[in-house]
């Protein structure tokens, strides 16, 4: 495997998971089940870490890309743009979730208004990986490109008309 296909393979992985505990943790703070707050925390510290992952094999999937004649650089740029936020998002989500649980040692809990603000974190942070993973998904399918406002067609290549 080559590294665009590594980062294919694993980018599904912050995406999907940032989302699904966000999901559990807002469902935690909903039916006030403290125990769960701990378990999402630990996943984002986890999901942050695997995040550096994704985010070096990308850097060696642009490499690949460049030497591909039908990559649009501007897409790929506007992708690593958004890519670099996310992953410093991913980080700052980590962290906090991290000193969360260092307070929580003491606590024996996570308080509810620090899982409530690191919930609206993973809010953020979903966002900005949807967006990130959108915007990769562009490169390679023009298909989901946005279309042109007042024309039908996709911004990527367009066949020669004569």
């Amino acid at each position: 495997m080559n590294a665009p296909h590594w980062h294919l393979a694993i980018n599904h992985l912050p995406v999907m998971g940032v989302l699904l505990f966000m999901l559990l943790l807002g469902y935690a703070l909903v039916v006030r089940r403290a125990d769960w707050y701990g378990v999402c925390l630990g996943f984002f510290v986890l999901l942050a870490l695997a995040t550096v992952a994704v985010f070096l094999t990308g850097r060696r999937a642009d490499d690949v890309l460049m030497d591909i004649a039908d990559v649009d650089e501007k897409l790929v740029r506007i992708h690593e743009t958004a890519a670099t936020i996310a992953f410093i998002g991913v980080g700052v989500l980590g962290a906090a979730a991290l000193v969360g649980l260092w307070f929580a040692r003491k606590l024996r809990e996570v308080p509810r208004g620090l899982a409530a603000a690191i919930f609206f974190l993973s809010f953020i942070e979903t966002l900005l990986l949807a967006r990130t993973a959108n915007l990769g998904g562009q490169i390679r399918h023009p298909e989901i490109r946005p279309a042109i406002v007042g024309a039908g067609k996709s911004q990527g290549p367009q066949p020669h008309k004569e």
